[in-house]
């Protein structure tokens, strides 16, 4: 593993690996970042292959009731992506993103083995539901020290998982080469691949390993977790002499913060105009050059921006305090991070509309008839059709259309990163529209067929939620890794960890936003007089279809508002 500073001159030897064929291959970072992208299969499938099925495990063995256990498996879930920003704040701060995807991946291993435990022993799950048993219920809720160890399970697998998000793809493209439109497109093409592979780890997960959990028990679907992290250390530690790794320069929200407090301290003391451009050219403690700036042979920026002009008080005048002296470029990267929170404010509403895709959407499909032909299809398995549909775009996306794209556009890209985000909104606008859809046909066969209160399949096919999964794993192909590429090219170089972690930051407020909008529209459509649209425990008597819309309609809102910050945003990547 090949460790580097990420300031000059030192920087030097983070691109001197151009020089070292025998260690890189004729392909360069390209055979480094396969070490990741193989090591993102397993990593997705130990985190996907009980992610995508704790709704009925919740339910079924440790009987919480079905909106509590939607709303469990939205936090867990949340928890887990928001982690990465824990993740990425280490790794840029005061560790690699080679040592906290090490680090990780053992705290997850750890929770996977908790949760293994626990479902291999009855002693520590409550006992089985009789029907037959006295007036104090037929289901006793889990709760005590079994409640303790299944959440001690679940939030240690979360903090790993965390971490790996927040550590895994900002370490991949920091193999490649940035500096050359080689290296730019193999970055492109990296991302593309690195959501193929988490797709690659997440069809195993629903349909192995979810096939596994419910005919041979869930210690066997927790267990093939824990040997698929185990195993992606190996892999992972296989690749290290081929890695290289920036030296972590401190906070970045140190950066953030004494820009911030300098340009309000500033703003207060009356500004010497005289000298102030004067100041920030011969100041000896101005710009140290970015490490992105001496790879290119660019001079940083002497004058501050005119964007977001208040900021520019933090370099204006000498500081109170010398703690809040800050450089030009300080300033400039803080405007970039401020200028790239709205494009990720507005990806939040479409990551709420995939939690539904771990919730609801399985406990529809658990109501339909789940056969094809004479093989019956778990219903945690659904997201098998936009799992596949994304392994076949993913390359058709990076070997057919972009390059008929950049043909067409005469650019590097093809399609933008806000092009590309733009339409994975677009998308998940009309999954919603086709999900209102599909449940009111679902309800009208119950209530036509008279098996509104039978627990009986109805007979329609579980093959119609089909559709909105497509939709919704075409959206997320799109949107995830044009932010992930997005957010690692834009951001500055000493804080592209943490902020290629907004991606999952995002999906993170997305579920928890979905358990928010859950518990309100419970209260505000629950009265003596009506049932609250989402609440009981018979899935036709809730009226999803009415939430399906009320979700398509806010989805237009955030587009709209999407559109307002991307057409203002003015890259600052060379393309």
């Amino acid at each position: 593993m090949e460790v580097v500073e990420s300031q000059p001159p030192s920087w030097k030897a983070y691109v001197d690996w151009r020089n070292r064929p025998a260690l890189r291959g004729k392909h360069g970072g390209m055979f480094a970042a396969s070490f990741v992208l193989g090591v993102e299969v397993l990593e997705n499938l130990a985190f996907l292959a009980n992610a995508s099925n704790l709704v009925r495990y919740l339910t079924a063995y440790m009987h919480f009731p079905l909106a509590k256990s939607a709303n469990a498996v939205t936090n867990f879930m949340g928890t887990a992506f928001f982690l990465a920003l824990l993740g990425g704040f280490l790794s840029d701060a005061f560790f690699t993103t080679y040592h906290i995807y090490l680090i990780s991946a053992l705290v997850e291993f750890l929770g996977l083995v908790l949760l293994t435990v626990q479902a291999r022993s009855d002693s520590l799950k409550p006992p089985k539901c009789n029907p037959a048993a006295p007036s104090g219920g037929p289901c006793s809720q889990v709760h005590g020290s079994q409640a303790a160890m299944l959440f001690a399970g679940l939030y240690l697998v979360a903090l790993g998982v965390g971490g790996i998000k927040g550590s895994l793809p900002p370490h991949g493209a920091e193999q490649l080469d940035e500096d050359t439109a080689q290296g730019r497109k193999q970055r492109s093409t990296f991302f593309n691949y690195f959501v193929f592979c988490l797709s690659c780890g997440a069809l195993i997960a629903v349909t192995l390993v979810v096939w596994v959990e419910d005919h041979k028990g869930w210690q066997w679907g927790f267990g093939i977790s824990m040997m698929a992290i185990l195993l992606s250390i190996p892999i992972f530690l296989s690749g290290s002499k081929f890695y290289r790794n920036k030296i972590p320069l401190g906070s970045p929200f140190t950066t953030i913060c004494k820009v911030i407090v300098g340009a309000l301290i500033n703003s207060l003391v009356p500004r010497n105009s005289s000298n102030a451009i004067a100041n920030m050219v011969t100041s000896p403690s101005l710009p140290i050059p970015t490490a992105a700036a001496a790879a290119k042979d660019v001079e940083p920026p002497q004058e501050p921006s005119e964007s977001l002009k208040f900021l520019n008080n933090a370099v204006l005048n000498k500081p109170a305090c010398n703690k809040l002296e800050c450089t030009v470029e300080q300033v400039e990267d803080v405007k970039i991070v401020i200028k790239i929170l709205p494009i990720f404010a507005c990806t939040i509403m479409l990551n709420c509309c995939l939690a539904q895709l771990s919730t609801f959407s399985v406990q529809q499909a658990a109501t339909m008839d789940t056969k094809i032909g004479s093989l019956k299809v778990p219903p945690a398995s659904l997201p098998v059709f936009p799992v596949v549909f994304m392994m076949l775009l993913a390359p058709t996306y990076d070997h057919f259309i972009i390059p008929f794209m950049r043909r067409v556009t005469r650019t590097e890209m093809g399609i933008s990163h806000l092009q590309r985000i733009g339409a994975g909104l677009v998308l998940s606008i009309a999954a919603m529209a086709v999900a209102a859809v599909v449940e009111v046909k679902r309800r009208r066969v119950a209530i036509g067929s008279g098996r509104s209160d039978s627990p009986d399949p109805l007979p329609i096919s579980f093959l119609w939620i089909a559709f909105q999964y497509l939709f919704l794993g075409s959206a997320d192909l799109f949107t995830l890794a044009g932010l992930m590429e997005f957010f690692f090219s834009e951001a500055p170089a000493s804080m592209r960890s943490l902020a290629t972690s907004l991606s999952w930051a995002s999906l993170a407020m997305g579920y928890y936003l979905s358990s928010v909008i859950v518990s309100v529209v419970n209260r505000v459509t629950g009265n003596s007089t009506h049932r609250a649209w989402l609440s009981g425990e018979n899935l036709n008597h809730y009226r999803l279809e009415r939430f399906y819309w009320l979700m398509c309609v806010l989805s237009v809102l955030n587009f709209m508002h999407y559109m307002f910050w991307a057409l203002r945003y003015k890259y600052r990547s060379r393309k």
